[in-house]
């Protein structure tokens, strides 16, 4: 009885070991996509180990000369402290508070003008924490879901890191009719700095997922609101945000759920390697094509009902 019990806990031990370890950057306060992106990718708890939550920026010049970004005031606003607040909300809503949430940058690498100086961070220092602690079979990977500021700070200050991360982001655009890129988009706005130091990077591997390939991925807000359980804390929270964020809106692309799903659904999204833009120094970068939209809406419902 007792072999069969050591049996078990080493199998046990065995299985919970061979999960990847995920890290999620998130700029949860910037629009209502991040959340629902977020509660999938805690959803996938039980095949993954998710090692982080930690919260990125948004900032942008609307904060400067508008005086609402949302539902927030943009005097005195803090970016990085409303997403931070909400990766704590909704871990305490799902009952997941003990999944690390550190505080991520609050402004971009380097300066206006340029620069590729680090912002280092509890969420840099988390991230080498667990990358140190890596199997040597073992890579993590990291999501993110906003501008690249807190990942291509932890490469700038520690470069070894590369060889044992996978990167996926969500951000600019690719014209596959003329091989282009294209930088002009909120994200790679938000640190351009970022985005070209990940692009000059040799040796990386990192999967970018461009917004053409995911805007058609869209939800309908009154299927959204007939669908989440009323009495349901975690659903209630998601369609809250929407209620609070975009009330107006009767359709949303939901960019950064498209993202997770990608990453969680592989073969309803392939993948390419282009050609990086001109002027950065990597020769290629590998993107996302295509989402089936159709397949990943069929997931996420099913997931809703699964956790439920």
């Amino acid at each position: 009885m007792k072999k069969l019990l050591l049996l078990f806990v080493l199998l046990s031990f065995s299985a919970s070991a061979q999960k990847q370890k995920v890290w999620l950057d998130a700029d949860t306060g910037n629009e209502m996509d991040d959340v629902y992106a977020i509660v999938r990718l805690l959803w996938a708890g039980d095949r993954l180990d998710i090692t982080g939550l930690s919260s990125a920026h948004f900032n942008n010049a609307d904060l400067l000369a508008f005086d609402k970004w949302n539902q927030y005031n943009t005097s005195g606003i803090s970016p990085i402290r409303i997403s931070q607040e909400l990766n704590e909300e909704i871990l305490t809503t799902m009952g997941l508070q003990q999944i690390p949430h550190p505080l991520g940058a609050d402004r971009q690498m380097g300066r206006a003008w340029g620069g590729y100086e680090p912002r280092s961070s509890a969420a840099t220092d988390g991230m080498i924490k667990v990358i140190k602690a890596l199997q040597p079979n073992e890579k993590l990977d990291i999501l993110t879901l906003g501008a690249l500021t807190n990942v291509a700070s932890l490469i700038a200050l520690d470069p070894t890191v590369k060889s044992r991360i996978r990167v996926y982001s969500l951000g600019g655009g690719y014209d596959f009719a003329r091989k282009a890129w294209n930088k002009n988009e909120f994200n790679v706005r938000c640190d351009l700095n970022a985005y070209d130091f990940m692009m000059n990077q040799a040796n990386l591997d990192w999967t970018v997922m461009p917004i053409h390939s995911v805007m058609h991925y869209k939800f309908d807000r009154e299927v959204v609101y007939e669908n989440f359980a009323d009495n349901n804390p975690v659903e209630q929270l998601m369609e809250k945000r929407w209620r609070e964020t975009n009330p107006q809106d009767k359709t949303r692309t939901l960019w950064d759920l498209g993202l997770v799903q990608a990453y969680l659904l592989p073969k309803l999204a392939p993948v390419a390697t282009v050609p990086a833009p001109p002027e950065n120094t990597q020769p290629t970068v590998k993107i996302f094509t295509k989402l089936d939209a159709k397949g990943m809406d069929a997931d996420f419902w099913e997931q809703v009902k699964k956790h439920r």
